[in-house]
């Protein structure tokens, strides 16, 4: 048995009798010689015979419920039991018994009263059949599956050559099965080659042949074969044949390849423009391409089987000094190694180059270093190569002008020389407005035409020694260097803006440019090369902000700004990690009652003075700077911490908290505030988030799945200044929203403006027709609350209540 299960595993006996006696008496002359299990007969056999499926079944033929030849009938019907040795246990010794127990599938039969040592050497004898009939059974299987998995086509035949066995299942061979296959003639299963070389092989007196055999009309990729034919003869006469095919259809087109590659490689070798010397293990020569004979003036022919040193002259060009060759050195060390620089290689007929590449050695799979190989090449190439990647490394693909690197280089160098002779140097940034959105209708090769075309009319304005580049997509760099006046720069710049506003024409289509342009001087507003770059990317950016398509110097107010905007990106950021930042709460009152009801949650930041900063000059440059997720996130926590406090004190009030425009954009702001309710405990139904007009409507269906999730978590959404922004209605149609918040702006001028008055007047009309809360800002005198009163707004915060205050005072406020 190869891979069979264990038949050594003690076997079952089922005993079938509706007597107890008798059950309980073959139980006990039986249970050594199997395990036994009983039953007295009808349904209850059936299901134990299909539980166990034992070895043998001892059956007694009278039963009242199902007789035993009922319960044979079915058993030898079942899958699972028809395996089962069926033996008739009956008083009944009529031979007409005996022969219908036999005829439906039993196999032997004893009377009784028992004889119970026939009894046991017949059982045992049955088990010792079913044991050996698993064996062949488990055996044959074993066989089968070794012979399925060899991936060899494996067949024999007769004397006749009639096919009697092969294993091609799947007809991947000869497209026919071995159902099909057998019997029939090796001629009419085998391609003719095939069937010719075994005839040939008979005739030929040996009994072993091995041989190579094509398949060209094979469908599933076999095109070769290894053969080999076993000749069996009995007494001198031909009895049979095996014969086995193993595919090596993929080791065929190996060779192939590699016989083709190896010619390829040869013909690469001598096409290259480098030149190629193979030598051995001991740097004698093997191979040179053409470029090697022509650098080394030898022909291949003669210099095969020179010393390496005999055929290359080479030498540093200055010191003459000649050393080891390096493919002898990389043969000796066993790593790749590159020639000295500035050497010199002496030709046959004494012409020299100037050489340089790298030599290496040659290992077999085993890693013994078999050879060594050198490639060189004429130096002048790569020295051309070399100012052309300098060129390339220093300046924009696209329009050819010096690149951020060299514009870098003629900044400092211009600035030194400025120094020397008490000059200046103005440098001017060029940024075409609103190119993102041609580049981006137009296409990238259109984008790419204008920037050509730009970069042209610029370099027409002028003169040879300023220096014209482009640092990116968009952006260009005018450097005026030895300035005597400035007066020239207003000129200059002027072009420029001129300039670019006549239409570019390309493809047939007239574009419309302006540009932005920054100035800065040196020395007088900056005292460093690298000042100069900072302030004229900010004078572009002023330039921007004043409505671009014009110039705009860098001044000390820019400096100041600038400076001013570094420090409170430092403080918020300082704020972030430290989470200092302040949350103070200005009471919502009840306008009726003038009761507390709630509280909004307004950050404070204070400099180093401890002065407060107003959230007017850090909130949008938190936005700007990519700050405001973080920012926002610590404000929400500690305002929900607040509002907790208030909770567990039995006070529980509703605190509302502003959310920027970015923050509500965040994909991950959601999961943010499920987050700090969580941590904070606070019952979402005491959150308030305040948003924007222009936050909801940047993408309407994106702004309403997400009110949609933070509705779902059970706190309330309050739009805050209505009226001042899209001022839409269509969207409260739609959006979750529970509160409008009149902007303090229409309060504050509701008697001196009749149209603030008609608005807040018609936002509460509105509020009330959807049912919304309504609350009113910036509520500072009696006037104010008594005309909101009358106009039946229901809530209100401002200075006539209560400034914003620190979480302790508006503690002791409650």
């Amino acid at each position: 048995m190869l891979f069979g299960t264990d038949i050594a595993t003690r076997q079952k006996i089922l005993v079938v009798d509706d007597e107890g006696p008798n059950l309980h008496l073959l139980e006990q002359a039986l249970t050594d010689l199997a395990e036994i299990i009983c039953s007295t007969g009808g349904q209850d056999a059936l299901d134990k015979a299909e539980q166990h499926q034992p070895a043998i079944i001892l059956l007694d033929i009278e039963m009242p419920q199902i007789n035993g030849f009922e319960m044979c009938k079915r058993l030898k019907n079942n899958p699972k039991t028809c395996n089962s040795a069926v033996i008739f246990v009956t008083a009944h010794s009529e031979s007409s018994f005996e022969y219908k127990s036999l005829s439906l599938g039993g196999i032997d039969f004893i009377s009784k009263p028992i004889n119970l040592d026939n009894c046991r050497l017949r059982i045992k004898n049955h088990l010792l059949l079913k044991r050996q009939e698993q064996a062949i059974i488990e055996a044959r299987q074993d066989m089968q599956a070794l012979v399925n998995q060899i991936p060899s086509f494996i067949s024999y035949w007769s004397k006749d050559l009639h096919n009697r066995f092969h294993n091609d299942y799947n007809g991947k061979w000869f497209e026919i099965t071995p159902h099909d296959a057998l019997g029939k003639p090796a001629s009419n299963l085998l391609p003719k080659n095939l069937y010719e070389k075994m005839l040939s092989c008979i005739n030929s007196g040996k009994l072993k042949h091995q041989f190579e055999v094509s398949l060209p009309n094979n469908q599933h990729e076999i095109t070769d074969a290894q053969a080999h034919l076993t000749i069996r003869k009995h007494e001198g006469q031909l009895v049979g044949l095996l014969l086995t095919l193993t595919d090596i259809s993929s080791i065929k087109r190996a060779k192939n390849q590699l016989d083709i590659e190896n010619r390829r490689f040869k013909i690469m070798l001598n096409a290259i423009g480098d030149a190629v010397i193979a030598t051995d293990c001991d740097s004698i020569i093997t191979f040179m391409n053409p470029i090697a004979e022509r650098l080394t003036g030898w022909v291949c022919r003669d210099a095969i089987g020179l010393h390496i040193d005999q055929v290359m002259d080479q030498c540093d060009a200055k010191t003459k000094y000649r050393g080891a060759n390096p493919v002898t050195i990389a043969i000796k060390e066993k790593r790749n190694v590159a020639m000295a620089l500035n050497c010199q290689l002496t030709s046959l007929d004494g012409t020299t180059f100037h050489i340089e590449d790298s030599a290496a050695p040659i290992t077999d799979s085993e890693g013994n270093v078999t050879g060594g190989i050198m490639v060189f090449h004429d130096c002048s190439e790569s020295v051309a190569m070399s100012l052309k990647m300098s060129h390339l490394a220093n300046h924009d693909q696209l329009t050819d002008l010096p690149n951020r690197i060299l514009l870098h280089d003629r900044v400092n160098h211009a600035c030194a020389v400025a120094d020397s002779y008490n000059m200046s140097v103005a440098l001017l940034l060029i940024d075409i407005d609103h190119f993102k959105y041609l580049n981006d209708s137009l296409g990238h090769s259109y984008g790419d035409q204008v920037i050509k075309q730009v970069a042209k009319r610029l370099q027409s304005l002028i003169d040879p020694n300023a220096t014209l580049g482009r640092i990116g997509g968009d952006e260009f760099i005018l450097l005026l260097p030895s300035l005597t006046s400035t007066s020239q720069v207003d000129s200059i710049a002027t072009d420029i803006v001129h300039s670019l506003n006549t239409p570019f024409r390309i493809e047939g289509q007239e574009y419309t440019l302006s540009a932005s342009v920054g100035i800065s001087i040196y020395p007088s507003d900056a005292l460093r090369p690298e000042e100069l770059m900072t302030h004229v990317d900010a004078a572009m950016y002023r330039a921007k902000d004043l409505g671009r398509n014009r110039f705009c110097y860098f001044s000390e107010d820019l400096e100041r700004e600038l400076l001013k905007r570094h420090k409170l990106i430092t403080l918020v950021r300082n704020a972030i990690d430290t989470e200092s930042i302040e949350v103070y709460l200005q009471p919502k009152v009840d306008l009726q009652t003038q009761e507390i009801i709630g509280a909004e949650a307004l950050a404070r930041l204070r400099d180093p003075s401890g002065k407060l900063i107003s959230p007017l000059d850090f909130i949008p440059l938190a936005e700007e700077t990519g700050l405001i997720n973080q920012l926002g996130e610590i404000i929400l926590k500690k305002s929900c911490v607040a509002a907790k406090v208030w909770q567990d004190r039995g006070r529980p009030m509703q605190v509302a908290v502003n959310i920027a425009a970015k923050q509500f954009t965040n994909p991950n702001f959601c999961d943010e505030v499920a987050k700090v309710l969580e941590e904070t405990g606070l019952l979402s139904r005491y959150l308030e988030l305040e948003v924007t007009e222009s936050a909801l409507m940047y993408d309407f269906d994106e702004a309403l799945g997400v009110l949609n999730t933070l509705s779902a978590l059970g706190l309330t959404i309050a739009i805050d200044d209505f009226g001042t922004g899209y001022s839409s209605l269509s969207y409260l149609k739609f959006f979750p929203v529970n509160t409008l918040k009149i902007d303090q702006s229409f309060v504050k001028d509701m008697f001196e403006d009749d149209q603030s008055l008609d608005i807040v007047r018609a936002v509460i009309r509105l509020g009330k027709s959807l049912k919304l809360k309504l609350i009113a800002e910036g509520i500072e005198n009696n006037k104010q609350l008594e005309k909101l009163i009358e106009l039946e707004c229901e809530q209100g915060q401002g200075y006539l209540f209560s400034k914003p205050l620190p979480p302790n005072e508006f503690d002791s406020l409650l």
